[in-house]
């Protein structure tokens, strides 16, 4: 196992259940669930960030995060510990075609039993239900949708139909007016499905669209020592932490720091996150 985080400020505002003590040791401290709301899942999401805000190289090979976290061992143990408690994970359709052999399954990356049976004790299911975004419902052929979970794709009416055909196994979540509606799905998932903790693995764009729909509650952020940069055209951009949204100055949405930790040139980072009421896109 991983050496203990070292632990430079935590002020947990949560009463909700804590950790057990073998993950505490190794944690330095505690994370104390929120109370769940009654009309959607409460939502997490995590990520890895360059000393830049670039969460990929987005070229050939170097596509995940484990490149902006040079395969940090306590980046793995942290993502397995926030998928421990979800009872479902988010991605959007960009990052299950970038990943189609990952499987969001607990040991995916740390074989340690501890999270099974933080999982078992909370009484969420061994594999978590995977939640896609896409609005347009073309999905490659990933080993996440070929094992035994809830699978559900949050859609358009085309994009159920086009998806259906290819993947009949997914639960179609499509808003009123037949367009993507995430505040309408997530409460579907939390009232008809029972999704108590949902955490989002998407990109840039699925986080940038739950900020602007005020749906996450708490954020985890990886700071890496590395620098990504960002090339000219005609060079792929290399996109950031937040795409496709943005925030008037008077109104931005805010953080409040929950804790930090490090292990050598890296930081790890929980937030609160707080919403002004007025939101523009650009």
């Amino acid at each position: 196992m991983i050496s203990p985080f070292t632990l430079l400020f935590e002020e947990e505002p949560n009463h909700g259940p804590g950790l057990p003590p073998e993950l505490r040791a190794i944690y330095s401290g505690d994370w104390r669930l929120p109370t769940i709301p009654a009309h959607r899942p409460a939502v997490w999401t995590n990520f890895v960030i360059s000393h830049d805000g670039r969460i990929a190289f987005n070229q050939p090979g170097w596509n995940s995060g484990n490149a902006i976290s040079r395969n940090s061992r306590h980046d793995h143990w942290l993502m397995e510990l926030v998928r421990a408690r979800a009872d479902a994970i988010l991605v959007g359709a960009a990052t299950l075609r970038a990943a189609r052999r990952h499987r969001w399954e607990a040991g995916d990356l740390v074989d340690w039993p501890a999270f099974a049976a933080l999982r078992a004790s909370e009484e969420r299911p061994l594999l978590p239900a995977l939640v896609i975004l896409s609005a347009t419902g073309v999905l490659p052929a990933a080993a996440a949708l070929a094992l035994p979970r809830s699978l559900f794709l949050i859609t358009t009416s085309h994009g159920a139909e086009r998806a259906l055909a290819t993947h009949p196994q997914l639960t179609c979540l499509v808003g009123a007016d037949n367009h993507i509606d995430l505040p309408a799905a997530f409460a579907t998932l939390r009232q008809r499905y029972g999704i108590r903790t949902l955490l989002s693995e998407g990109g840039g764009r699925t986080y940038g669209t739950l900020l602007f729909t005020q749906l996450i509650d708490e954020v985890f952020l990886t700071l890496s020592p590395i620098i990504v940069g960002n090339p000219s055209p005609p060079a792929p951009p290399r996109p950031g932490l937040v795409e496709g949204v943005g925030f008037a100055p008077q109104h931005p949405p805010r953080l409040r720091l929950i804790s930090l930790r490090r292990t050598g040139d890296m930081l790890f980072q929980r937030a609160q996150l707080h919403f002004a009421t007025v939101t523009e896109t650009v």
